[in-house]
């Protein structure tokens, strides 16, 4: 098994949705938190900011058409906020992929100079619109985010996506899921290496590192009805963090704060503060774009997934 330090730093994300809290500067506030920590990047839902890219998205946009924030929109205005963490809008629905939807995202990754990641829907097996998914970007093409937790999405997240999140609650789920993508990886023509496997999981640190029930904690995830659930202070999370790593199942870690406000500040200022303590976890950005972030070769003239 690859030690730790071979394979380098865990890669770590955290999502910045606010249920129902249509101020952009509330937002931005939470992505600035992340870039404070170092976070590889940030990603914000489309379900929970409101509707998806549509006529009002562009340079100055803050609203869409619909009765909420446009995630595009709002992370286009966190980029004058922020200098190094990665912008990834989970698009879904009838946006995600459109014409429109595909602009937006690549305006976004111009603008941020490279820091743009894109959802890409591989629930159905290939993805829609591949051919929008590979025009001119800053970063070689813009880094393509896949949810591959279900078993019959992962073929199409191993050849295409450079960045898989998976909702496991167990060690050895994870490292199941990571080498099986790997392997899939490999049989369809990629280096494996071109790939990070990130276990996606909630967290609520609300009630210290002593108040963790059984399967929480220093025990890991427990099932929940909003996915894997990690409840237990910053201290076992990071804990968590870097055996899971260290022992090949994960390449990093998307965090969902369950109290978004207190859980990514102590996550950034508890969690990703001792990771960094004992040279876990980066303490500065080695450099300007979210591949760059990632460890990932800029791409030239191929399609990542396949040959050119």
């Amino acid at each position: 098994m690859m030690s730790s330090s071979r394979r380098g730093l865990p890669h770590l994300a955290a999502a910045v949705d606010l249920p129902g809290e249509y101020d952009v500067g509330a937002h931005v506030e939470l992505i600035r938190l992340a870039e404070r920590g170092g976070l590889d990047f940030v990603t914000l839902d489309d379900t929970s900011a409101g509707a998806g890219p549509g006529p009002g998205v562009g340079p100055g946009a803050g609203v869409g058409p619909g009765p909420g924030l446009d995630a595009v929109a709002v992370l286009s205005r966190a980029v004058a906020a922020t200098r190094r963490v990665g912008l990834v809008p989970m698009v879904t629905g009838p946006h995600a992929g459109s014409v429109d939807g595909e602009a937006a995202v690549a305006h976004l990754d111009r603008v941020s100079r490279g820091r743009a990641g894109r959802r890409i829907d591989v629930s159905g097996g290939e993805p829609s619109r591949l051919a929008a998914l590979t025009g001119p970007s800053p970063q070689g093409h813009t880094v393509r985010v896949a949810d591959a937790t279900d078993g019959p999405a992962r073929l199409a997240a191993a050849r295409y996506a450079d960045v898989v999140l998976a909702r496991v609650t167990s060690r050895a789920q994870a490292r199941s899921v990571r080498d099986q993508l790997r392997a899939d990886a490999a049989e369809s023509g990629r280096e494996p290496d071109s790939l990070r496997v990130l276990a996606a999981l909630s967290i609520d640190l609300g009630d210290g590192e002593h108040a963790a029930e059984p399967g929480h904690g220093g025990g890991g995830p427990r099932r929940s009805a909003r996915g894997p659930l990690y409840r237990g202070g910053p201290v076992d999370l990071a804990d968590l963090i870097a055996s899971w790593h260290r022992d090949g199942a994960v390449d990093g870690f998307h965090l969902i704060p369950v109290e978004p406000r207190r859980d990514l500040e102590r996550l950034v200022n508890g969690t990703v503060a001792l990771l960094q303590h004992r040279g876990l976890f980066r303490t500065f950005y080695p450099g300007g774009t979210l591949r760059e972030h990632l460890g990932l070769a800029r791409p030239v003239g191929q399609i990542a997934g396949g040959r050119t």
